[in-house]
């Protein structure tokens, strides 16, 4: 099935993420973020029939969905809750539109709303039925930090990745982050140095490294084509869509030097008939920063291996060849809870339509963006472009 074309983005509404959500609830969130979505897209409640939501981190009750739904005042043909971690917001997206060609909804909300608790979570999460929970926790690795820190080890040892070179992709995205008045860190410019000079927390990954938990919420307005076309904003129209899962706990991955992005991504390009030569900016997730630099290489924007080399050699500031994570991606922007790749897709939307302001990328008309969920485990990939080409 494709869904190049038939549905599109039409309205956006994003919170400025905090780390002091004090007073905040994540119904409260939900209901600011679809006010924004809705006056962007000109609709309201009454247009919306069918609700894509993202678990809370902590307090997810039964039927989450619905009472989400309840709250909004929402009578929905099409409910479900989407759990992929940080691939959820992208999984939200192509999921409305399948909804909207199966004839199920016209009009769907996806909504990614978090209050983030460290202590909380992590008190959880050691409780929770699964491998990392019963088999690899109790002996010490520090969760996810410890994954993605024995990926990077990994891809340095097989092709030479330097320290520097991981650095530098925290270093052009907080560069991104600074002309963005909403990032986390917008008013801090960082160096190399800086990054390797941070405190070490899972060897070879710096605190600067590693991104920043954070509250907050987004949310996007997905319709269809002939209805995309009456809505006040300019819709970004959805061209191809990819997904893949390989594992949960790192322990079962099949390669940990190689992310499911590459199937996710090749079914995503030839679903639009494009190509990583087409893209104009890219949304990429961005946890780690060895993340970003093997998710070029499988989605096809260098050679396996030659992703060091690629991000040192390559602006991926909005200014440069291959923007990037323009508006600082997780690293600076902030990651707002388990689901924080909403952003990704909010500002790839923005960049399309031309909102961006300072950080504006010159003529954008496509972009990959990109969710990665678990240890490199789900891997969604859209192409997003303001025509249909």
């Amino acid at each position: 099935m494709s869904l190049r074309g038939v549905a599109a983005i039409v309205g956006v509404g994003e919170l400025k993420p905090t780390t002091n959500p004090e007073g905040m609830t994540t119904l409260g969130m939900a209901a600011r973020v679809t006010s924004q979505a809705l006056n962007d897209a000109g609709l309201k409640i009454t247009d919306i029939d069918g609700l894509l939501v993202a678990p809370d981190t902590i307090e997810s009750p039964l039927m989450w969905g619905g009472l989400v739904a309840e709250y909004l005042g929402i009578r929905a043909n099409y409910v479900d809750i989407v759990d992929l971690g940080g691939a959820t917001a992208a999984a939200m997206v192509w999921r409305a539109a399948a909804a909207i060609k199966a004839g199920i909804c016209h009009t769907v909300l996806c909504i990614t709303s978090d209050l983030w608790d460290v202590d909380r979570f992590y008190n959880n999460f050691v409780h929770r039925l699964s491998t990392e929970a019963q088999y690899e926790l109790p002996y010490g690795p520090m969760g996810v930090n410890s994954g993605y820190a024995m990926i990077a080890r990994r891809h340095m040892h097989l092709y030479g990745t330097t320290p520097e070179q991981l650095a530098k992709v925290a270093v052009d995205q907080r560069i991104n982050a600074c002309h963005n008045p909403d990032a986390l860190y917008g008013d801090k410019p960082l160096t190399i140095e800086d990054v390797l000079s941070s405190p070490l927390v899972a060897d070879p990954l710096h605190l600067l490294e590693i991104v920043r938990p954070c509250s907050g919420a987004s949310a996007v307005i997905v319709t269809g084509r002939e209805r995309a076309a009456d809505c006040a904003s300019k819709p970004v129209y959805l061209l191809g869509a990819g997904e893949h899962v390989t594992h949960s706990s790192i322990i079962y991955s099949p390669d940990i030097t190689t992310s499911p992005i590459k199937q996710s991504a090749g079914r995503a390009f030839a679903m639009a008939g494009l190509t990583p030569g087409d893209m104009d900016l890219l949304s990429l997730y961005d946890c780690y920063t060895i993340t970003v630099i093997i998710s070029l290489e499988d989605a096809g924007f260098c050679a396996k291996g030659e992703g060091g080399p690629f991000v040192e050699h390559n602006d991926l500031t909005f200014r440069g060849n291959l923007p990037c994570n323009t508006h600082g991606g997780q690293l600076s922007w902030g990651q707002p809870g388990l689901a924080g790749g909403m952003s990704h897709v909010t500002e790839a939307v923005r960049q399309l339509r031309g909102n961006c302001g300072d950080r504006q990328v010159r003529n954008a008309r496509l972009a990959l963006v990109n969710g990665n969920g678990g240890v490199m485990s789900d891997e969604v990939t859209l192409i997003l472009g303001r025509e249909v080409y």
